[in-house]
């Protein structure tokens, strides 16, 4: 069992002496409750998220909306005429001693064609200044690593990817530009990503698949998800030109 209490009327703090040491509570609005599972951004961390996260997914409760995963926790978006927040802190607190399956520890493996010619990656001169490189060793270690996808937002369909290399780690533009391009494969910070759709955006572009990343009229309408692993492959510009898309 866990210790639970309520702060200000708001906030509410679980305690699990083996599962996870620290796990806080807090009731985000009056439908929601945000499990935080630790205050960086570290695989352990990822791990953790990714376990509440399918545990809770497995339930198939109806009286649950949505879940979102983030960095170090995950939202329980529900319904508050159904469910109450002690209800749903109660769910946490029994799927928290269940331990990671086989299917969780198994991650997919997503492999992402890239085109790194300069017309699709206007940024990548000023990647390699910044990290004093020369352009084909910035596209040697991006396309070498291998990213995890930590979680879905800005756009739908926009993954969140942990992974990039120390040396490409850059600054998002000064100013963000008014349009970019779906496929863009792009850098900023420690993280890398690639734009789904037609959108602003301020991270360096490097490159661009010719694969489309989200397809609202599909099945799965997300190339990405929570917990993938994913690889960029090279390619030059006549195989993108030849691609379907």
């Amino acid at each position: 069992m866990f210790g639970l209490r309520r702060s200000n009327g708001s906030r509410l703090y679980l305690r699990l002496a083996q599962v996870w040491v620290s796990m806080k509570v807090v009731s985000a609005s009056d439908s929601s409750l945000l499990i935080v599972l630790g205050d960086v951004t570290s695989l352990d961390n990822h791990e953790r998220v990714m376990s509440l996260f399918r545990a809770l997914h497995r339930l198939n409760d109806p009286r649950i909306r949505n879940l979102h995963p983030a960095y170090a926790s995950v939202l329980i978006d529900f319904d508050p005429l159904r469910l109450s927040h002690e209800e749903a802190a109660s769910l946490v607190e029994n799927l928290a001693g269940e331990k990671s399956s086989q299917h969780d520890l198994a991650a997919n493996i997503v492999t992402i064609p890239v085109c790194y010619d300069i017309e699709f990656g206007p940024d990548l001169q000023e990647v390699a200044n910044h990290a004093k490189i020369p352009m084909r060793e910035v596209i040697r270690l991006h396309s070498s690593a291998t990213y995890r996808v930590h979680f879905l937002g800005f756009t739908p369909g926009f993954a969140y990817l942990g992974g990039l290399p120390e040396t490409l780690h850059v600054p998002r533009l000064a100013t963000p530009r008014k349009h970019v391009p779906a496929g863009s494969v792009a850098i900023a910070g420690s993280q890398a990503g690639i734009y789904p759709v037609d959108s602003p955006g301020g991270w360096r572009l490097i490159g661009r698949t010719p694969v489309r990343i989200f397809d609202p009229d599909a099945t799965q309408p997300t190339r990405l998800n929570p917990g993938d692993l994913v690889e960029f492959s090279e390619i030059d510009r006549a195989t993108f030109d030849a691609t379907d898309r």
